[in-house]
């Protein structure tokens, strides 16, 4: 069946000119009934297509498609993928992270491309112009809806998804590689039995040959990477040499590039003829690559492929390999929930990874059975080779998970063991912060909607479908019991009629995604009567988000380097490690034994320290709010203390920062002060230091006047005297307080445009000197506050 024949108006969106046998078993749902659609197909059997035509049907009604991608890197390929949909006079916006929305083109836009995490914020903050585009999505289509069963991540995509239902009522399309249990899912999304497909491996475009293999473990986790790297040679070898080429998955970045490395002197050893050296031409496109490393390894046929490389590289390596120039590709697990390229023999040298949030975990079995469908390259193969390479104690558990797949479970409440065994004691998931985020947005406001909204979620289903593993029975007062909890925590408040509200931490809490415990503790330091940065740090570091976060004996002695002679406070090793990595990111000295997990973890820190600069200023804390302000400013961009100021101007990041307080520029008051010439002599281009002055000045510059105050005053007696703050750049919400021999007299929060005249009594007591301390703090800017004293004797 021709493309051009089915949807004319959309030929040159396909990358094909015919659909194959189970895309052609659906055009019928897809194109010609307005019903939810679920479909179970085999990797690599065609399910893109799937996604595109349910677009297609959308577009043709005029309306708004929401793709809903599993990782941020695979939102990134669609939106260059489907540049033949802008071809077409329709636009693709990618939606990515809050500073970088832009609400018009989201609102315009006929294909919005999001992960799971940025359709739950925008369905969150549905009800401001900034996300109000989320309410207008016609159809969803959830890719790879099997995500559900993932621990970190399934329990946001089944909440949004109910409550994106809730808001707009879409269609919705879900894609899923095979799963037992795909009626469950049908079930929960409304998807009738005539659009509900399930395809077996029949409709593989290959045969799958999948096994396992195992290898002897040893006491050192490094020599067993190089265990499993030949395990995986030895694999791959025999398809190799007869004109094959293998997939290897390993657990990290750094992996790829040291197996690939390795697997260069091993293949040299075995003999194996591999490699194009005398490949003029290519040796030519070689020198395309922007990775040196990349560029000397696949003239031997052997290359790596992860979400860190340019995007030039990633297209130049996924490009020879299907061309079959590189015979042996290490990458990790993105590869196999995005790009479609797939090899003869696929092997998992890796079933453990590090994470940096929970330490060392099992990869998951999703993501074991992704990797597994990329063996067989269709039209090339008759049968693919895929193989797990695991310890002789994990063996049966990956066999059965050949066997027999994965059911998907919801993990809205925690994970039941097994179809035999009960639920966890205490394993509740993410229950409270979902249920607190319902209530926060205003759509549960009694316990009928409690119970309502129990049973939009796949959670309810599934636990209908097994009502012993999941405890059907006990589900409603489960929910009552979470809800009652929320309540007792401060979370939320009820009335005499059962209606349910949030109260203001419950609001922060869902606002700033937190967990639970998290919130209680950022408000416990909100109304500490004095918040310093050791204690902003410590209760960063001691966060529930980093609960899990493990210091491995060989970063110890780092995190001791870096904290010796500091307060650690209570933290334990975890705590301590993250509390390592944000002080030296504050100056740039991270220790090399901390960088592998320093990324992650200031990532995450930082979101935690904009939400508890949040606290701070619900609290009225506007200076504790500065503080935080200062640290995470610091923590990005690696800054000193005294320079941290320059990060608030537009254009100036962590290495023009460092370039300038080199230089004796360490504000933006030296910046305006300095000129465009000063900034040229401190190294700047023209150009940029005009543009840098230009931001500057746009910034808050205060002065402080004091008028005609009084160098003397009686004992005993009272005056007041004005103090004028005066702003000579943009207005800016400030704090200003003044304090008389460090004892706070007076504060104020204001919106400082222009100037402002602050009382100021002056009186003579019992000391022989008053100082006046006046000081202006940005709560919202990392600027440094402004203060200025007076010292008055008292005669």
């Amino acid at each position: 069946m021709q493309v051009s024949e089915v949807v004319p108006e959309f030929a040159e969106a396909f990358p094909f000119e015919e659909f194959n046998e189970m895309q052609r078993e659906m055009l019928p749902a897809l194109l010609e009934s307005e019903e939810n659609v679920v479909a179970s197909a085999p990797t690599a059997s065609g399910k893109t297509a799937l996604a595109e035509l349910a677009i297609c049907k959308a577009l043709q009604d005029g309306g708004t498609a929401l793709f809903i991608a599993p990782m941020r890197a695979l939102t990134n390929e669609k939106e260059s993928e489907w540049e033949r949909f802008e071809d077409l006079g329709h636009s693709v916006y990618v939606v990515t992270g809050e500073r970088d929305l832009n609400p018009r083109r989201a609102e315009r836009a006929d294909i919005l491309v999001m992960t799971p995490e940025k359709t739950d914020s925008a369905t969150r903050k549905h009800d401001t112009r900034r996300y109000s585009f989320i309410r207008d999505v016609d159809v969803c289509v959830i890719d790879e809806v099997h995500l559900l069963d993932s621990a970190k991540r399934g329990s946001v995509l089944e909440v949004t998804v109910s409550r994106l239902r809730r808001l707009s009522d879409p269609r919705v399309v879900a894609l899923s590689a095979t799963m037992p249990n795909v009626s469950d899912v049908a079930e929960w999304l409304d998807a009738p039995p005539e659009t509900t497909f399930e395809f077996g491996d029949e409709y593989r475009p290959v045969d799958l040959h999948a096994d396992v293999k195992t290898y002897t473990h040893g006491d050192n986790s490094f020599a067993d990477k190089y265990r499993r790297l030949y395990r995986a040679l030895d694999l791959a070898e025999p398809h190799i040499e007869d004109g094959g080429q293998a997939l290897v998955f390993v657990s990290s970045r750094q992996d790829t590039v040291q197996a690939a490395k390795k697997s260069r002197d091993e293949i040299a050893e075995r003999d194996l003829d591999v490699g194009a050296r005398g490949d003029y031409d290519f040796h030519t496109d070689t020198q395309e690559l922007e990775n040196e490393t990349l560029r000397k390894s696949v003239l031997d046929g052997v290359a790596f492929h992860h979400a860190g490389l340019s995007k030039n590289d990633k297209d130049l390596v996924e490009e020879w390999f299907r061309e079959g120039k590189i015979q042996l590709l290490f990458s990790t697990s993105t590869l196999a929930w995005g790009v479609n390229l797939p090899a003869r023999c696929v092997v998992l040298r890796d079933t453990k990874l590090h994470d940096p949030l929970e330490g060392e975990v099992d990869m998951s079995p999703l993501d074991v059975l992704q990797m597994l469908g990329r063996a067989g390259r269709p039209g090339y193969d008759d049968v693919g080779y895929g193989w797990v390479v695991c310890d002789h104690s994990d063996a049966d558990r990956y066999r059965r998970l050949l066997r027999e797949g994965k059911e998907i479970e919801s993990r809205l409440a925690g994970v039941p063991d097994s179809a035999a065994d009960t639920r966890r004691a205490g394993s509740d998931g993410d229950l409270d912060a979902h249920l607190n985020a319902e209530i926060a947005m205003g759509t549960i406001a009694d316990l009928d909607d409690v119970m309502d909204w129990l049973q939009t979620t796949y959670y309810y289903v599934r636990a209908k479908s097994e009502p012993e593993q999941y405890d059907f029975e006990g589900l409603r007062e489960r929910v009552r019991g979470t809800l009652e909890d929320l309540v007792e925590r401060g979370f939320v408040e009820t009335d005499e009629d059962l209606g349910v509200t949030a109260t203001s931490l419950g609001v922060l809490a869902s606002k700033f995604y937190l967990r639970l415990d998290t919130a209680e503790r950022f408000a416990d330091l909100s109304n500490l009567p004095d918040i310093d940065a050791d204690a902003i740090l410590r209760t960063v570091a001691g966060a529930a988000e980093f609960d899990s976060v493990s210091a491995r004996q060989s970063e110890r002695e780092a995190v001791d380097s870096v904290l010796v002679g500091q307060d650690a406070g209570d933290l334990e090793a975890g705590g301590r490690k993250v509390l390592a990595i944000l002080r030296s990111s504050m100056s740039g000295s991270t220790p090399a034994d901390l960088r592998s997990d320093a990324w992650v973890i200031r990532q995450n820190a930082v979101r935690l320290l904009s939400a508890l600069r949040a606290f701070f200023e619900r609290f009225d804390r506007p200076v504790a709010a500065n503080r935080t302000r200062r640290i995470e400013a610091r923590i990005e961009n690696g800054v000193p203390a005294d320079a941290v100021g320059l990060t608030a101007i537009d254009g100036v990041g962590a290495g023009r920062a460092s370039k300038l307080a080199g230089e004796g520029v360490e504000t933006p008051a030296d910046v305006r002060e300095a000129g465009v010439d000063g900034l040229v002599r401190a190294g700047l281009s023209e150009g940029v230091a005009e543009r840098v002055v230009e931001s500057a000045r746009s910034l808050p510059a205060v002065e402080i006047e004091w008028g005609a105050f009084p160098d003397t005053v009686a004992a005993g007696e009272n005056d007041m005297r004005d103090v004028t703050v005066r702003n000579r750049g943009d207005g800016a919400s400030a704090a200003v307080d003044v304090t008389v021999n460090g004892v706070e007299m007076t504060d104020t929060t204001t919106y400082l445009d222009g100037e402002e005249t602050v009382p100021v009594g002056v009186f003579g007591g019992t000391d022989d000197e008053m100082e006046y301390v006046v000081r202006v703090t940005f709560p919202d800017l990392p600027l440094v506050p402004v203060t200025d004293s007076r010292t008055v004797r008292v005669e």
